[in-house]
């Protein structure tokens, strides 16, 4: 029902809503009770599961004995297979580049220079 004309508080909607929060308070209290009462009734599951997992570690670590591992080189034989493996690369004409000389020869030469260097400067110098 409305009424016109007020404008004062509406004493009777605060007291509806006041109402039903009270009963949505009371249900709420009933259900933890019953909820309560029903998780004693639960009972817990054994210790059994973490008896399994020992198990299927076990499994697995057969498993793992039962493959056979990767055969190992030593890193002469592979860089041996590597030097006779290796192709010159080709340019587009089809005419093949120099090879590219390793690190080592690139070092002794770099040596020989610094010393052919250093015995310009000194007759430079006289």
């Amino acid at each position: 029902h409305v009424k016109l004309g007020g404008l004062g508080p509406d004493y009777e909607a605060i007291k509806e809503k006041k109402e039903k929060l009270k009963q949505q308070k009371e249900y709420a209290k009933k259900i933890k009770e019953h909820n309560m009462k029903n998780v004693t009734l639960v009972q817990k599951l054994p210790i059994k599961p973490q008896v399994v997992s020992s198990v299927s570690r076990q499994k697995a670590l057969e498993y793992a004995k039962k493959i056979p591992r990767p055969k190992t080189f030593t890193a002469r034989r592979l860089h041996e297979e590597v030097k006779e493996e290796r192709v010159l690369p080709q340019t587009l004409n089809g005419d093949s580049l120099p090879e590219i000389p390793s690190l080592e020869t690139l070092q002794n030469r770099h040596e020989k220079e610094k010393q052919v260097v250093a015995a310009f400067r000194t007759l430079h110098m006289l």
